[in-house]
């Protein structure tokens, strides 16, 4: 099952990567939280093994969320036993290049920043979903 932790607090862009991650196929179940303490939450729910939140085979993590900032929930599900290996990418509009590398030095496995045109918008959150959910050959 292809389980996606969405973390975005904006409700267009949230419409967006689900229509994407739906239209791809990648997606059987995506859980949105719309602001950092709400991650932190789910991280919390899963290190308790509470089985109505499953392991996400992949998160995608907007950076500029309410709460608890996307560089410290990165931090947090670093340190997390539960979520280690899980994949996380970075989906942010900032380019500023301290944010690029910190997401990388807290243990990002992509940052991509997010096109303001809606059809590149789409494309991207595709591509994503096909670069960490493909099925790999052995």
């Amino acid at each position: 099952m292809n389980r996606i932790l969405l973390v975005e607090d904006n409700p267009d862009e949230e419409k967006l990567a689900l229509r994407a991650l739906r239209q791809g196929g990648h997606a059987d179940h995506v859980h949105v939280v719309r602001d950092g303490h709400e991650a932190i939450e789910y991280l919390e729910r899963l290190e308790a093994s509470d089985p109505e939140f499953g392991l996400p085979r992949l998160v995608l993590l907007d950076l500029k969320l309410p709460k608890v900032s996307g560089l410290d929930v990165l931090r947090r599900f670093r340190k997390s036993a539960v979520l280690r290996e899980v994949p996380i990418v970075v989906c942010s509009s900032s380019d500023e290049e301290s944010d690029v590398s910190q997401s990388y030095r807290l243990g990002a496995n992509g940052y991509i920043r997010k096109p303001v045109d809606y059809d590149e918008f789409i494309q991207v959150i595709r591509h994503v979903g096909e670069q960490w959910l493909s099925e790999r050959p052995s």
